[in-house]
């Protein structure tokens, strides 16, 4: 019998990220509609517009489950060339906060999910040769029809300066495309870690270097920069002109982010800012894709873009599509409601 909602995995946010990756489901029998129209990934056909984000795929089981959901481009999470450990609980944080557009002091949390949670994840990785492994399993395992994708992140050592990151970049994207990934995207953005890593699409000199570092390591494998909230368009205008010669696409928008507090009054992560996701980004990630569209349909670039933040509706989908967005990926609405992505469907297919 096709499995019903009721019989789906979800993430449990009661428990800590190791015992989520060991705990991971396996692929469901369930009809999944098609997508009406013809759809690509970075040149790679696909059956739809619908992805994931690198949040929720914590190993190959996550990917292979929700890629039998209806989910077509999958990004297998954050590896590095180390392991690295994840932050303590709590790692997904429900919050009450209207739509956020960045500069907000800080939003309060709830019992309840309502749409957006902040995330304390820290890009912990897996050992090389877990990941790798793992990765040359999971594409070996996925339909035709289905993108593998790998986001990667340089890890920061003391002593280190830009060429070092760049060089750890490097290796470990090439390290995923020998193990089999189609995409490799760079994680140039994570709100919750204070070192150059996290901020790199900040930086528009380092993150050239680096985005040039990549593309010479990797060849011609399509690749993907995931960048963070970009309030202006000038800021949208440099980071294009840095990274444009070097990727096929930008990936965005990662979280917007501002401090937590609790219902007792404490500020949470120490009172660190930590990356809010899910519903309160929408429109802010929708206002972003536009901006970026806009500049590289003027400047006449060759980039992709990849909409991410909030939705969770076929009309969420389309406003990404509306605004310019090649592909749109699903990460909290996913982990709410592993049938999304097959709603979204339903919903396209009768309209």
């Amino acid at each position: 019998m096709p499995t019903t909602q009721h019989d789906l995995f979800r993430y449990d946010i009661a428990k800590s990220y190791d015992w989520n990756y060991e705990n991971a489901p396996d692929p469901v029998d369930i009809e999944v509609p098609d997508y009406p129209g013809e759809w690509d990934f970075m040149g790679i056909p696909t059956g739809s517009p619908l992805g994931m984000p690198a949040g929720p795929l914590l190993n190959g089981k996550w990917v292979l489950y929700y890629a039998s959901l209806g989910f077509d481009v999958l990004t297998y999470k954050t590896v590095r060339t180390r392991e690295r450990a994840c932050y303590d609980l709590p790692n997904l944080q429900p919050v009450d906060t209207e739509p956020l557009h960045g500069g907000e002091p800080e939003c309060p949390t709830t019992l309840e999910m309502t749409g957006s949670w902040a995330v304390s994840f820290g890009m912990p990785s897996k050992a090389p040769d877990v990941w790798r492994e793992d990765v040359e399993t999971t594409r070996k395992k996925l339909p035709k029809g289905k993108v593998l994708s790998v986001s990667v992140v340089g890890s920061v050592l003391e002593g280190w300066g830009i060429e070092e990151l760049a060089a750890d970049y490097a290796r470990c994207a090439k390290w995923a495309v020998d193990s089999g990934a189609d995409v490799v995207e760079t994680n140039f953005s994570c709100p919750n870690v204070s070192s150059p890593d996290g901020q790199l699409y900040q930086q528009h000199e380092d993150a050239r270097f680096v985005a040039k570092t990549v593309r010479q390591a990797i060849g011609d494998t399509p690749y993907l920069i995931k960048v963070g909230h970009v309030p202006t368009r000038k800021e949208a205008d440099w980071l294009i002109r840095a990274v444009g010669p070097y990727v096929d696409g930008l990936a965005m928008t990662n979280s917007v982010a501002t401090k937590v507090r609790d219902e007792e009054g404490n500020l949470l992560f120490e009172g660190q800012c930590r990356g809010i996701c899910g519903k309160a980004t929408l429109d802010e990630s929708l206002k972003q894709v536009g901006t970026f569209h806009e500049i590289i349909q003027e400047k006449h670039h060759d980039l992709k873009l990849i909409g991410v933040g909030g939705a969770s509706t076929a009309e969420d989908v389309q406003s990404y599509l509306d605004q310019g967005a090649h592909s749109v990926q699903i990460a909290t609405a996913a982990m709410v409601d592993p049938e999304v992505a097959i709603r979204i469907r339903e919903s396209v297919s009768n309209p």
